[in-house]
């Protein structure tokens, strides 16, 4: 295999040459425990103090409303449950949607076996929360509606402002997961009405294993993790230095460099489209048409399995997705593609491509025509036809 072309940076992104080199006095000068009263504990956490400065500067917030986590998955069961266990006297209704990342879910999941009652709302064939269902279905004692600000499979872009605003209206919290907008949209929590926020640092070239989740002054929230006074005892557990200062760097890069990536990755999809609509057959683009992000393109090949396609462009070097990172392997179609269509067999033959700020035009134009021949082979040797029929 001579070429390797990487199409699968919603799952996750390199680290850049900036924030790597902004990490690595983390790694060997600068290597004390941010908690530790001596001068190495107060230099890390100078710079992790630095890095939190930069996050809030990037979407608007406080320095001492953010607290670091492991990552976007931890950041949102702790925002759900957190949230939910805190103001349990005031209600116990929650609402999400069905296309939520599996780590809001689940912990809605765990929640309803605590006596908490969770509405899921349906999505538009586009992917929109239905604000009318959003509406019907809120009440006095709901007390959080979180609503993921970009879906993570097909990229649409919700209406985080109104849909906060009603919560508000309401009496409830709104918490958004914004681990896939924070790099592809102006984020601003207090603009936007934000109570609550996830973010990561591994989709916009910062490292793995370090997220964050703000939560807004006057925001009542249990602590997830116990065993120390960490994160102004919110959080327990030693900060990850370096990750953090990669974090805080990978923010300020994607804040200051917003403009002209969303313009490139809108070229690059916008290519990627329309050459795939012209050279194959029987396509569906999911997702909505307009009020999405430009690096994340999900397709539906009727007639083949997306796991097949997945694996074959893997075989000549190219890598996608059929999903989400953390659910790959699984053998359940996709619940996102399933929320929007209600067809199986649309979101069993659904194919993630998202591009980076470094995806070329060559890169593209390798890999529809890799994938032109991926499915006319599979579906040379599918057993249904086009009409539906078995061969």
């Amino acid at each position: 295999m001579d070429r390797k072309i990487y199409l699968d940076n919603a799952s996750t992104t390199y680290i850049s040459n900036e924030v790597l080199n902004e990490m690595m006095p983390c790694f060997s000068s600068i290597y004390g425990n941010a908690n530790s009263i001596h001068s190495f504990g107060r230099d890390a956490q100078a710079m992790v103090d630095r890095a939190r400065d930069k996050i809030a500067k990037a979407i608007n917030a406080n320095a001492l409303e953010l607290y670091f986590t492991s990552g976007g998955t931890e950041a949102n069961n702790w925002a759900i449950k957190g949230i939910a266990r805190a103001n349990k006297e005031r209600g116990r209704h929650i609402i999400v949607s069905k296309i939520e990342h599996e780590s809001i879910l689940q912990s809605c999941k765990e929640l309803e076996k605590e006596g908490f009652e969770v509405t899921y709302l349906n999505v538009d064939n586009e992917g929109l929360v239905k604000i009318a269902e959003l509406l019907h279905y809120i009440r006095k004692d709901t007390i959080l509606v979180s609503i993921m600000a970009v879906n993570n499979e097909i990229g649409t872009i919700q209406n985080i402002k109104t849909i906060a605003s009603i919560a508000h209206d309401n009496g409830a919290i709104f918490h958004t997961d914004a681990v896939q907008a924070i790099g592809n949209l102006k984020i601003d929590v207090e603009d936007m009405g934000i109570d609550a926020m996830t973010i990561n640092a591994h989709k916009i070239y910062g490292p793995k294993g370090i997220g964050a989740l703000y939560v807004k002054k006057g925001i009542n929230i249990e602590p997830l993790i116990v065993g120390g006074n960490q994160e102004r005892n919110r959080r327990g557990g030693t900060l990850n230095v370096p990750s953090i200062v990669g974090f805080g760097k990978a923010l300020e890069i994607a804040s200051r460099d917003l403009v002209a990536n969303v313009q490139k990755l809108k070229t690059i999809r916008d290519y990627f489209v329309k050459n795939v609509m012209e050279k194959i057959e029987y396509v569906k683009y999911n997702g909505h048409p307009y009020q999405k992000v430009n690096n994340i393109v999900n397709l539906s090949f009727d007639l083949v399995e997306g796991e097949a396609v997945a694996m074959m462009l893997d075989l000549e070097g190219i890598a996608v997705s059929t999903g989400a990172a953390c659910e790959s392997g699984g053998v359940e179609p996709s619940h996102v593609i399933l929320a929007l269509e209600n067809d199986e067999n649309m979101a069993r033959s659904a194919v993630r491509f998202s591009f980076s700020k470094s995806t070329t035009k060559d890169d593209i134009d390798y890999v529809v025509e890799t994938l032109v021949k991926v499915i006319a082979r599979l579906r040379s040797i599918s057993a249904v036809t086009k009409t539906g029929r078995a061969k």
